[in-house]
């Protein structure tokens, strides 16, 4: 039977001359977190979710991050995107700090300089595509730039299908318009949790490639939390967690590189 490497062996495995997750803290950065932990109370004890991460995300890239179930993944999702508060550290976006922001702060925050993309589409059915994707902007009180608009709709396909109401879209269709509603409010960074996790293998590589050339030919940061190590080979750069921590990142990836890493983590063991 295999043993499964410790973290400090995979960290010191997987990173090659220089620290894991050591993106540079740039002036530039689209997203920082500084020592971020995350703590929970379950039965009693206290569990560690997040310990002590540490990283910058540059602007106009793509990255991913994949770890074993359990190994804090959607924690770092919803601390680094505002959806939760770490026990300690900090967050920033762009350069905002997170630190202290009350949850009306924190919700027009997200509003303005945060878009999503989640499994579920989470369309509302009574409106039409284009006044979903206008939604965010509703929301936040801003006016809407119709031209903007048009040129995502357009680069997301659906310029013809603007009208339409999503029980008469595709599952595929139904997550173009997630996207484009992400990339409205023009936000320093798209936050993605498993974005093809419902589709099939053809349109999840559309999704994907969408997303891709948002952030090759508009400069958009997308970071997406997967299971998927093809989902994984559309990034810029690929971030390993186990236990809570960086245990490895892996640049330029290839679907059986990152399939690799992975087991080597004991993700499949």
């Amino acid at each position: 039977m295999r043993t499964r490497p410790s973290i400090d062996q995979a960290r010191g495995e997987f990173v090659r001359g220089r620290p894991s997750g050591d993106q540079g803290f740039a002036s530039d950065a689209a997203l920082r977190l500084e020592g971020v932990t995350k703590e929970y109370r379950r039965g009693g004890r206290g569990v560690r979710a997040l310990d002590g991460i540490t990283l910058g995300v540059a602007r106009g890239s793509f990255t991913a991050v994949m770890g074993p179930s359990g190994s804090g993944k959607s924690t770092f999702l919803h601390c680094a995107a505002g959806l939760d508060r770490p026990t300690s550290g900090r967050v920033h976006i762009g350069d905002t700090s997170l630190d202290g922001m009350n949850e009306t702060r924190l919700t027009e925050l997200r509003r303005r300089r945060i878009g999503f993309v989640f499994q579920a589409f989470n369309l509302i059915p009574a409106l039409s595509v284009r006044q979903n994707v206008e939604l965010p902007l509703r929301l936040a009180g801003e006016r809407l730039d119709r031209r903007w608009q048009d040129e995502i709709l357009a680069r997301v396909g659906l310029e013809g299908r603007a009208g339409h109401r999503p029980a008469e879209l595709s599952g595929g269709q139904q997550q173009r318009v997630a996207i484009a509603r992400a990339l409205i409010t023009r936000p320093d960074v798209v936050f993605g949790d498993e974005p093809t996790g419902a589709l099939d293998t053809v349109t999840a590589r559309q999704i994907l490639s969408l997303l891709r050339s948002c952030v090759d030919e508009t400069g958009q940061t997308v970071v997406m939390v997967t299971h998927d190590p093809v989902a994984a080979s559309y990034a810029d750069t690929v971030l390993f967690l186990a236990d809570g921590r960086i245990a490895g990142q892996l640049d330029h990836p290839g679907a059986d590189q990152v399939a690799d890493r992975m087991t080597r983590l004991g993700a499949w063991a």
